[in-house]
């Protein structure tokens, strides 16, 4: 029997069959990842294949070959990775420029790994309708800066509606990730977009402006006009994972661009003569905060954070 994973909660998944039935399933087996440690072995999206039993128990047994997926670094164990999604059409990353903060370290990171394995990606700066002017001042440079390296960016309150046509439109018949902090509201966009969802919210903390876990597990919802959404609990930080120190500068479209003209082919961008990257960034034609996330990516391979798995 074949099917696709739809929920996850840690300790069982909830497989649609290709006949239509929902099965709750455990794990059989141990599974890799490119021989890669992982937390959660099967992901919400993964294709899989199940073996009923007599009692009524049902086992994952296979999963598919992925066609892409999102990965981090587990947030608690150095050396494990934890899959936010599999097979992937595309990814919502919401961000916030105040209640709470969405750092341009945190989204940089995120376009990394989805470039690494292929996922497009739009940005949705939610919570328009609560800015003050140097907010909404930010928000609109952010699109800007995002926007002029190649990503599509919508600006949007997901409470009121303002711009969530526009979104919509832009995941129709596609399997999209929903991600972002918790707090940003991805909750209130996924009941807009699904009302039958009926997912819980919850109000951000007054004393820190950061959001409060509401989704405590993934989850894939179908979208009314066609495609899907997987909704995962909010991401605090976002650790890269199984990537090369060398191969960073190749997932930030813009410095990878402007490497091309080095003097160097092994140049790091960070000192060597002849570097075209660090011409750009004289130039005003990098942003510095896109260096800034550059950098401290190449500081998580030395200092050995995100080493592969043995």
């Amino acid at each position: 029997m074949h099917g696709r994973v739809i929920r996850n909660t840690g300790s069982w998944y909830e497989v649609r069959t290709d006949d239509g039935r929902s099965v709750r399933c455990k794990v059989k087996g141990n599974f890799r990842l490119r021989g890669i440690r992982s937390t959660n072995p099967v992901a919400v999206g993964d294709g899989v294949t199940l073996r009923e039993g007599e009692t009524g128990d049902a086992f994952i047994t296979e999963i598919d070959e992925r066609r892409n997926y999102i990965i981090r670094k587990a947030s608690n164990l150095s050396k494990q990775s934890h899959i936010l999604a599999a097979n992937l059409d595309l990814a919502v990353l919401m961000v916030t420029v105040a209640k709470p903060e969405t750092s341009t370290t945190f989204i940089d990171r995120f376009l990394a790994s989805a470039e690494a394995y292929r996922v497009p990606v739009i940005l949705a700066f939610n919570k328009t309708d609560i800015l003050t002017p140097e907010e909404q001042e930010q928000a609109r440079y952010l699109q800007w800066l995002y926007g002029d390296i190649g990503y599509e960016t919508f600006a949007l309150s997901a409470l009121n509606g303002e711009g969530v046509e526009a979104l919509r439109k832009a995941i129709r018949g596609k399997t999209t990730l929903l991600a972002g902090h918790s707090g940003v509201g991805k909750s209130t966009l996924l009941n807009t977009l699904i009302p039958t969802a009926n997912v819980r919210t919850a109000a951000i903390s007054e004393a820190h402006g950061t959001g409060m876990h509401t989704t405590t597990f993934s989850e894939l919802f179908e979208l009314p006009d066609g495609g899907s959404l997987i909704d995962i609990p909010g991401i605090k930080g976002f650790g890269t994972f199984d990537m090369e120190r060398e191969e960073v500068a190749h997932y930030f479209r813009e410095i990878f661009s402007a490497s091309e003209a080095c003097r160097f082919n092994n140049c790091t961008h960070t000192h060597e003569p002849g570097c075209a990257v660090l011409a750009a960034i004289e130039e005003h034609r990098i942003a510095p905060s896109r260096y800034a996330s550059y950098l401290s990516m190449l500081d998580d391979k030395e200092e050995g954070k995100y080493r592969a798995a043995f």
